[in-house]
């Protein structure tokens, strides 16, 4: 089976981003990538890949890096059985259980040096990307932003990319002031005023043109360069979106799962 069977399909690849140090989760990514944290004992990276599959998308590429070896040991362990292997991407059958919601997936890994920034990871997946279209985000990410609108909205613009724009929770409690009046206090309520990258991005294969080499940030010279170009557009989410990037971040998410609320699947 030669490599263009292998990537190339009518469905479109997700691209997990699952590489960095997470060294703002230290308390469990100095054992584990912070991708292979768990949310109820499943780690956030299948969570996410679980959004995906409940709207029919099942061909995942995820790029390792830190503690790659965790990643794929996890999936060989935990498979329904090897597709391929050699020694750039090994490539599983596996299956998503998350609490009733259950989809049959296929996942390559592809190790691309634990150094190597967003941009030159994403570069690094290139040939194994056959189509003139992607999805990619983040591995510690997870939202319940609806994928067939944003690919919809993505289709309707024809530019390079479309990007997730989120207002997520403040940390702390909100307050308006007249002098030295308090005239309205939320307690962590959701930013109102402008927005973020969420992650949840929809890529052209042009992007590749934009990443010269490792040392690039996906989020710096290539997203910049084509905001220039007035070739970005933003998917606008108002509902739910939550980062893992902190201990309070990971609570916050387990907290959800022991009471069964988990947007991020909506078919559970």
């Amino acid at each position: 089976m030669d490599l263009n069977t292998l990537t190339r399909g009518l469905v479109l690849k997700v691209v997990i981003l699952a590489g960095g140090l997470g060294t703002r989760l230290a308390e469990y990514t100095h054992e584990v990538p912070k991708p292979m944290v768990p949310i109820g004992n499943i780690p956030i990276l299948i969570h996410i890949m679980g959004l995906y599959a409940q709207f029919g998308l099942d061909d995942f590429i995820v790029l390792t890096g830190y503690k790659s070896e965790i990643i794929n040991e996890y999936f060989s362990s935990n498979s329904q059985g090897k597709i391929y292997e050699n020694e750039n991407i090994k490539q599983y059958k596996y299956k998503i259980k998350i609490k009733n919601f259950i989809s049959d997936i296929k996942i390559s890994l592809i190790y691309t040096g634990k150094n190597t920034m967003t941009g030159g990871r994403l570069k690094k997946a290139k040939k194994f990307i056959a189509d003139d279209r992607f999805l990619l985000t983040y591995g510690d990410g997870i939202s319940n932003v609806n994928i067939d609108k944003l690919r919809k909205f993505h289709q309707s613009h024809n530019k390079i990319a479309s990007l997730t724009a989120v207002r997520p929770p403040v940390r702390f409690g909100e307050l308006q002031l007249n002098g030295d009046s308090v005239i309205e206090f939320k307690e962590k309520p959701r930013m109102q005023k402008g927005w973020i990258n969420g992650g949840f991005f929809v890529f052209e294969r042009k992007i590749f043109d934009f990443i010269e080499d490792d040392s690039i940030m996906l989020e710096r010279e290539p997203l910049e360069r084509i905001v220039e170009l007035n070739q970005l557009k933003a998917f606008k989410h108002d509902e739910f979106w939550q980062c893992m990037d902190t201990k309070r971040d990971k609570d916050a998410l387990e907290k959800m799962w022991m009471v069964n609320q988990i947007p991020w699947i909506k078919k559970i």
